[in-house]
């Protein structure tokens, strides 16, 4: 990616923009233009504004993103302080320029910012019929634990098409 990128912390102010970033690289048709989309396994949209809020407003929680050289959000990634682990989710890149290496990088800051906190032990969650998803975390460093949690049966994260759960994925730095 040759293209100028500046990772900053977001702000409440970024919700508009975040929401339609993560939802359109994970749901409906925008998110089949990526790599990444769920539209084959979940209907609905993968984020709400008010979800976003109540996180932002959750002690622990940060949001990263990426801004490219016009001041656009084009990535984002969750960060959740959880005793000795960070949490990472909502990784996301736009889905025209996924392959373009925002999302590693936005994977390397999120290890640099949990390495600030000193914490060691990055943990993520990944639908397990998601086999390329895992795979490109596993390149990343990232290891299977054995461990599976139930997919949350909420339609603000989504209806399912077919039964999903989590495999639980962690990397020690």
């Amino acid at each position: 990616m040759n293209e100028q990128l500046t990772i900053a912390s977001a702000t409440i102010a970024d919700i508009p923009d975040l929401v339609l970033l993560v939802n359109s690289a994970y749901r409906g048709d925008s998110s089949k233009k990526g790599w990444t989309t769920e539209a084959d396994l979940l209907d609905g949209v993968r984020v709400i504004p008010e979800t976003l809020l109540e996180q932002m407003n959750t002690p622990g929680q940060h949001f990263l993103k990426a801004i490219n050289h016009t001041g656009a959000i084009i990535g984002c990634v969750s960060l959740l302080e959880k005793s000795n682990k960070i949490y990472l989710g909502m990784l996301t890149v736009e889905p025209n320029i996924q392959d373009g290496g925002i999302g590693k990088l936005l994977m390397q800051a999120s290890e640099k910012f949990t390495q600030s906190l000193g914490i060691t032990v990055i943990e993520m969650t990944v639908i397990s019929v998601r086999a390329e998803l895992i795979a490109y975390y596993e390149r990343r460093g990232y290891r299977q634990t054995g461990e599976k949690r139930p997919f949350p049966n909420d339609p603000k994260f989504g209806i399912q098409k077919q039964a999903l759960e989590f495999i639980v994925m962690e990397k020690t730095l």
